[in-house]
């Protein structure tokens, strides 16, 4: 593997953990946040959804930029945004300014998001694409099991709000590996004309495409999944099963483990059998076990240890599912990449959102909301695949 291979990914990995770790890191504390600001459990987790869609709208922005001015400077402004964002989530007096500054931090995270997946696809396309997608898939899921960990470590002895200084010390991070390790793909002459007209004709050109769409909302429907499983496993694991934050923490990464593993046979995998015959596949066993998972629960077998095991396999199967679909989506779009990126990411993280709007109504202190959501994110994806991928020959073909 040459050296430049594994710093690109090691650096987009991190790049891309910079918003999810602003979750991930915060939710042993959304207890305690809603006890110190006096909030329902439904607007906190309003905190949540309203960074999950200002994180998929703003894409809309940073995807075209970044094909307009190269890939670098929206980076630098989002990271910054992203830290003025955390600063004020750490001072803020309310839960009402706190959703505030959610909003404005996920304004932020946005570029973090979309410029790698593009910056991926200026530098490779097929299979090299999802092994690089798969290492950064690695060095962004570790977020999910240090982030609560650490969130635990620095909420015990310092409050929530401490939180909020560690992430944008790690977004400061973020902004020395941009300038000193991340070089700029998008070049001069591969740049668009910074026209509305053209911005207009690329995104109709991708809502057009029923091979984009279809393959970004099968990876969406997976990511919505555990969109819900973030918004409610800390009051479900806390609230429900009595466990405490640092317990929490450890059960959340347990349950990140399977994503984590996995994706890295996604490459491997996309390379033997075709890329489509594995998102099918995957998607499949996702959408079994989700589905045995709800059948399970609506029966009363209400074990933490049950729905730890059956969440680990059905997200390993989102391990293969999520980095697999990125790389598919983007395969026909280098021209427009980061508008491709862009489109993908919002349109994946407001499905996200609408799923944690729908699970937060629902909510009752149980997992019974928390499981019904997975499962019918499932069976969306299950039917999509079959849709989308039925018959399909891709562009990236299996190995003879």
């Amino acid at each position: 593997m040459a050296p430049s291979f594994l710093r690109n990914a090691i650096v987009l990995g991190l790049l891309v953990a910079v918003g999810p770790f602003a979750i991930d890191m915060y939710l042993p504390a959304l207890p305690a946040i809603a006890a110190d600001l006096g909030a329902s459990a439904a607007a906190t987790q309003m905190t949540l959804m309203v960074f999950f869609v200002t994180f998929g709208v703003a894409q809309l922005a940073y995807g075209p930029l970044s094909d307009m001015v190269g890939r670098k400077p929206p980076l630098y402004f989002g990271l910054a945004v992203f830290a003025l964002g955390g600063i004020g989530c750490g001072l803020a007096p309310s839960i009402e300014w706190l959703i505030f500054f959610r909003f404005v931090q996920g304004i932020g995270a946005a570029a973090v998001m979309v410029i790698p997946r593009a910056i991926i696809r200026d530098l490779h396309t097929g299979v090299e694409a999802t092994r690089l997608m798969s290492l950064v898939m690695l060095v962004f899921s570790v977020s999910p099991i240090l982030a609560p960990l650490i969130g635990s470590a620095v909420i015990v002895p310092f409050g929530w709000r401490a939180v909020f200084v560690a992430v944008t010390i790690v977004a400061a991070l973020g902004l020395i590996l941009v300038a000193t390790l991340l070089p700029e793909t998008r070049l001069k002459s591969q740049r668009i004309a910074g026209t509305f007209g053209s911005v207009a004709a690329g995104f109709g050109r991708l809502l057009r495409d029923g091979r984009f769409m279809g393959v970004t909302f099968i990876g969406g429907l997976g990511m919505a999944s555990f969109f819900a499983f973030l918004a409610s496993s800390s009051f479900v694991y806390i609230g429900h099963f009595g466990l405490t934050p640092t317990q929490y923490s450890l059960a959340f990464s347990v349950n990140a483990v399977g994503f984590i593993g996995a994706s890295q046979f996604a490459a491997k995998l996309g390379e033997r059998f075709g890329i489509a015959r594995v998102i099918s596949g995957a998607v499949a066993g996702y959408t079994a076990l989700t589905v045995i998972l709800f059948a399970l629960t609506v029966a009363g077998f209400d074990s933490l240890p049950l729905l730890m095991a059956l969440l680990l396999a059905a997200f390993a199967c989102l391990g293969l599912v999520i980095p697999s679909t990125m790389v598919l989506s983007l395969e026909d779009h280098g021209p427009i990449a980061g508008m491709a990126s862009a489109l993908g990411g919002t349109l994946q993280f407001l499905t996200g959102a609408v799923v944690i709007s729908v699970v937060s109504v629902f909510f009752d202190g149980t997992s019974l909301p928390m499981v019904s959501a997975i499962a019918v994110c499932a069976l969306g994806a299950f039917a999509l695949s079959r849709i989308t991928l039925r018959g399909h020959q891709p562009s990236i073909q299996p190995a003879e």
